[in-house]
């Protein structure tokens, strides 16, 4: 059931960023989203620990900000890869993926619950 809550929760979490960033970043609907944040989740399951054990010397020499590049480049490629989920360019993907992250972790930090209840 958390399972469930959380994919809802990203997928609410990608229309707010969409709804926030209407240049750059659009989603077609709910159903889009909800499809878009399985393949996030996919594509940083996947691909993200490949990408950043490949660029950990370029990580450590810019003391970890590098890895906004890399998570820039993996909300891009989920945005290239789903028809109705547009991500406009590498910097959007940038912005978006730290704002995703953000609301995303806000919106997961409800379903946190405390030991003993």
């Amino acid at each position: 059931m958390r399972l469930i809550l959380l994919w809802l929760l990203n997928a609410c979490a990608l229309l707010a960023v969409a709804y926030l960033m209407p240049a750059s970043i659009q989603l077609a609907s709910f159903g889009t989203a909800m499809i878009a944040a399985v393949l996030l989740g996919l594509v940083n399951t996947a691909l993200r620990p490949l990408l950043v054990l490949l660029t950990l010397p370029v990580t450590l020499l810019s003391f970890g900000l590098f890895l906004f590049v890399v998570n820039g480049l993996m909300f891009w490629l989920a945005g290239s890869l789903l028809e109705g989920f547009v991500v406009s360019g590498f910097w959007p993907g940038v912005f978006g993926a730290l704002l995703y992250s953000i609301i995303a972790s806000l919106l997961s930090s409800l379903l946190t619950t405390r030991k003993g209840q």
